[in-house]
């Protein structure tokens, strides 16, 4: 047996029940009540309860002639126009029998009337009458007080994430200011002696350091998922080094890191992590690529540690610390939905583990096709800019025929489920 499957033979979680576990510990923040206009995207903490109707009063549909029905009992029929009711005015009285009013999109309906005659179905004689040519329209054309929002309803529930669509209606309804969760501050770090941000940069054309790629694209990972950035920099592959960087997440939500979470000698998170009173929860998971992956508090905060090679990087980040990040702003709905997709070519693994691999995706009658990105070897950091979504495989199959559906996880996937689709 190989050390890679000795050492998954010593894993004890599968990917979803570490999810569970890190979800257990984790927990919504609190509220802070932020302007209309900062809450795209937030997640709604208290409920909106409708303080008057939507529409405030019965208006018109569009532009035409609000008119009695009863007084249309045949085309033809003409009317007196006693007044003209623009969108912002009110009606200056009630309409009395062979009356009507001019009236214009938004505007309220004149008492008495109970319908719009649209403007192309009516004839104007003169600055006092019109003709009503066509009676498709009597008793229709108008917006009914409260058909959209009644009075004392509740609109939003908490957990409801502000769209477009819900901050307009939050702006129908006179709400200036919103309570939503506040947003995690999660702190990123990167680990190791090899590796050095882009403030380095001639160090790295040189061969001399090598880019730190998961700090950028975890910082992007949470930033994307809505959380606030602290940048604690890279950490050399010294226990005095890690916490001095650790140490500076004080006041943070959530801690990730990459790097030095595997069995090597300079690999000195796990012990770190003990050794200053903090729990160890789990370290390695039964997946592929990715895992080496720990969990536990640091200094009171939750800390994810992820691999350090870039897919298994990515790949964990995905399943494991943007649903932390999604519950810790309030969310209910914490995973991608999952989609089935069918085989391209047949697929092959070589450990008895859950494997996530890069696959593009082409729309196909019926279904999606499914197709490897190339090599899935987890440095090989190309392959996840190239892929659509994560093919999950499970861990009791090693050989998949083309033509087979699996389920996938889209990367662009914007409807999420309550449970782990893995």
């Amino acid at each position: 047996m190989s050390d890679e499957s000795r050492g998954a033979a010593r894993t004890r979680l599968t990917p979803r029940e570490a999810a569970g576990q890190i979800l257990t510990a984790v927990g919504v923040l609190d509220a802070e009540t932020v302007p209309l206009q900062a809450a795209l995207g937030r997640v709604l903490a208290v409920p909106v309860v409708a303080p008057f109707d939507l529409p405030r009063w019965d208006n018109a549909a569009m532009d035409g002639y609000a008119v009695r029905g009863a007084d249309l009992p045949v085309s033809g029929t003409t009317l007196a126009v006693v007044e003209e009711i623009a969108a912002g005015r009110f009606p200056a009285r009630a309409l009395g029998p062979g009356e009507c009013a001019r009236i214009f999109t938004g505007a309220p309906i004149p008492e008495g009337a109970d319908g719009v005659i649209r403007q192309e179905d009516a004839t104007r004689l003169d600055a006092r009458t019109v003709r009503i040519e066509d009676l498709r329209d009597v008793d229709r054309n108008v917006r009914r007080r409260g058909e959209d929002v009644e009075h004392g309803t509740c609109v939003l529930e908490p957990g409801a994430e502000l769209g477009p669509a819900q901050i307009g209606v939050l702006a129908a309804l006179a709400c200036a200011d919103v309570g939503v969760h506040r947003r995690p501050r999660v702190a990123i770090l990167g680990t190791g002696d090899e590796i050095a941000t882009l403030e380095e940069r001639d160090a790295i054309l040189a061969g001399r350091k090598i880019a730190s790629s998961n700090t950028y694209t975890m910082s992007a990972m949470a930033l994307q998922a809505g959380a606030e950035v602290v940048d604690l920099g890279i950490a050399r592959d010294d226990p005095a080094a890690l916490r001095e960087r650790l140490d500076l997440a004080a006041g943070a939500d959530l801690i990730v890191t990459s790097g030095g979470m595997s069995v090597g000698e300079h690999d000195y998170l796990r012990a770190l992590l003990q050794d200053a009173g903090g729990a160890l929860l789990f370290w390695r998971i039964r997946m592929r690529p990715g895992a080496p992956v720990g969990f536990g508090r640091y200094g009171g905060v939750p800390w994810i540690g992820l691999p350090g090679n870039p897919v298994s990087t990515m790949v964990t980040f995905e399943l494991f610390v943007r649903p932390a990040i999604r519950k810790l702003l309030g969310h209910g709905r914490l995973f991608r939905r999952a989609t089935p997709v069918r085989l391209a070519e047949p697929v092959s693994t070589n450990a008895p583990l859950q494997h996530f691999l890069r696959v593009t995706l082409t729309p196909e009658p019926g279904a999606l096709s499914a197709r490897l990105t190339g090599p899935q070897g987890s440095g090989i950091l190309s392959s996840m800019a190239r892929a659509d979504a994560l093919l999950i495989v499970p861990e009791n199959r090693d050989e998949i025929a083309e033509g087979e559906t699996l389920q996938a996880i889209r990367l662009d996937e914007s409807v999420h489920v309550p449970e782990a689709p893995y």
